[in-house]
């Protein structure tokens, strides 16, 4: 890749304090048993506190057994923000601050962490706190690669801890009506499927460098965490990151396919699977299950447009169409759920009180209630991992331009060194 406008000596010096920011920070935590306070509250750190942090956290800080007491974060005006918004809702001054998540990890008073950093960090940074005895509630994508999510759900398995993907709208009441209702024979048998996610992209391209602030402002070489080095620049910590490969999730697939996919693995009773064929086209990427349904993920150029009217009207974003033998339902974030007769929509429940699909509360909760019965969430590790996965497989396809086949037991391509190189990313020598 063509260096950028910084010069060669200022290339150097930046790597090398890179490099020697490997040297000068611990690679381990120290391990923590969960333990709840003395009142019963769960203990939780923040882990990031960007715009979607502070969205979730929101919602959490309502629960009565639930106590966010530190947020760590590499930029001082995120911290302070995060800082004003749980000592405002406590009516105190307790929360503590960190700019380095791995010292917030090494404490024994916290319980449970959310991980809602950039993409590139999350599961690493679930991976650490796995690793310190704690419970994990990961914002999505939860990986950036292939190899990302089978080490994230690998590694929950074998620390024994809860995991909760945010893929939220496993929690949210139409999604799972128009699930249960496909489940329950409502549609026939089910034979298509339809996620929309956003059109991919594909960007290497650099920023112009800028002067790198101080760590204490913004800690750009944390920021960074396990993707590969380049030069500062202020909008890709004000968000411009999104769509960068080295920052983001599979040509930005994940973004919304997290989601989406996610429901149609479930309204295929796929939980423990993934489609087998990848096929990308101009509009959509074409998939078979092995029980012979398909799985079409549709690009949408807006994300908050309208396509053909036959197929997505007013239902919001992440919509999702489940079609079988007698009909199809469809329904998106606006929480309507549509069926293609009369007939079927009578069938169908009321959505009069609608949730919308952006709503947390109920995922979250399901998650502090499994920390306390050591219980399966909806989103579990496994779930995240199969459905992922498929996200992955489908977006190295795009790449690829070609038609990819999987084998879901060993997550590896069929007689295609390429793209089962493309299953994972080098990463800096000082990251998980």
């Amino acid at each position: 890749m063509p260096m950028p406008s910084s010069s060669r000596r200022e290339f150097l010096a930046s790597t090398a304090a890179a490099t020697s920011f490997a040297a000068a920070l611990p690679l381990t935590v120290n391990a923590a048993q969960t333990s709840k306070s003395a009142n019963g509250r769960i203990n939780l750190g923040v882990i990031g506190i960007g715009p979607r942090c502070r969205y979730d956290l929101a919602a959490m800080l309502k629960f009565d057994d639930v106590r966010c007491i530190a947020i760590a974060d590499v930029q001082a005006s995120r911290r302070e923000q995060g800082k004003k918004l749980v000592d405002e809702q406590y009516g105190n001054k307790d929360c503590e601050l960190h700019q380095d998540f791995r010292e917030l990890l090494d404490r024994d008073d916290i319980d449970a962490v959310l991980v809602a950093t950039g993409d590139r960090w999350h599961a690493a940074a679930s991976i650490l706190a796995a690793e310190a005895g704690k419970d994990v509630y990961s914002e999505k994508p939860c990986g950036i690669t292939i190899a990302d999510c089978q080490k994230l759900a690998d590694t929950m398995h074998r620390e024994k801890r809860v995991f909760q993907a945010g893929t939220q709208r496993r929690s949210v009441p139409n999604f799972q009506q128009a699930v249960k209702f496909a489940h329950e024979g409502g549609l026939g048998k089910v034979h298509t499927l339809h996620a929309s996610i956003y059109e991919p992209t594909l960007d290497n391209t650099w920023l112009p460098a800028e002067s790198t602030p101080a760590a204490e402002k913004v800690d750009w070489n944390m920021w960074l965490g396990p993707a590969a080095w380049r030069p500062f620049n202020q909008k890709y910590v004000d968000g411009r990151w999104r769509g960068q490969w080295d920052f983001d999730s599979g040509a930005r697939l994940l973004d919304w396919g997290a989601h989406t996919v996610d429901l149609c693995q479930w309204a295929n009773k796929a939980d423990g699977t993934m489609p087998i064929t990848y096929e990308p086209m101009a509009d959509k990427i074409v998939c078979m299950y092995a029980n012979g349904v398909k799985l079409i993920i549709d690009f949408l150029p807006d994300p908050f447009g309208n396509r053909d009217p036959h197929y997505i009207t007013r239902l919001g974003t992440c919509p999702v169409r489940f079609i079988g033998a007698k009909g199809w339902v469809e329904t998106g974030d606006e929480g309507e759920i549509v069926a293609s007769s009369p007939e079927l929509q009578k069938q169908l429940p009321d959505a009069t009180k609608r949730v919308r699909g952006l709503d947390v509360s109920a995922h979250a909760r399901d998650f502090f209630d499994c920390i306390r019965s050591r219980g399966t969430t909806a989103a579990n590790a496994d779930v995240m991992r199969n459905s992922h996965v498929a996200c992955h497989a489908a977006a190295i396809a795009w790449v690829l331009r070609r038609k990819l086949t999987i084998e879901p037991a060993k997550e590896e391509f069929v007689d295609d060194p390429e793209a089962n190189l493309m299953r994972a990313r080098g990463k800096r020598e000082w990251a998980v």
